[in-house]
């Protein structure tokens, strides 16, 4: 089966479809060598976009990535099926646990 596609709706999309924009209030100064900023510069201007445009999806895809690393739960293989084995005991009864769930809650009104 072959997919059609609209061109003159696929050529047209980018420059012409609205999208939700979000104001730019903030700033962000860095501090660069010469010959960063030239490539940086260059790399922008190759790609037809602002230096702004160019490096901030950069910048928010790798904190995103960092952020992601902190938040992920790493460990070794050892350690995993260390895990995995108390996940797989039965649950030990806890003394109290029972009568505390018959209690009326202290957040109803």
């Amino acid at each position: 089966m072959t997919k059609r596609v609209n061109l003159e709706t696929y050529g047209s999309l980018p420059y012409n479809w609205q999208m939700a924009t979000t104001t730019k209030s903030e700033r962000l100064e860095l501090r660069l060598t010469p010959d960063q900023k030239q490539d940086i510069e260059r790399a922008a201007a190759i790609s037809g976009r602002s230096v702004t445009d160019f490096s901030v999806p950069l910048l928010v895809e790798e904190a995103g990535d960092v952020i992601r690393q902190e938040r992920e739960l790493q460990m070794s293989k050892d350690a995993w099926d260390a895990f995995n084995r108390v996940l797989n005991e039965p649950a030990k009864p806890l003394s109290g646990l029972a009568d505390l769930l018959h209690r009326p809650s202290v957040f109803s009104d």
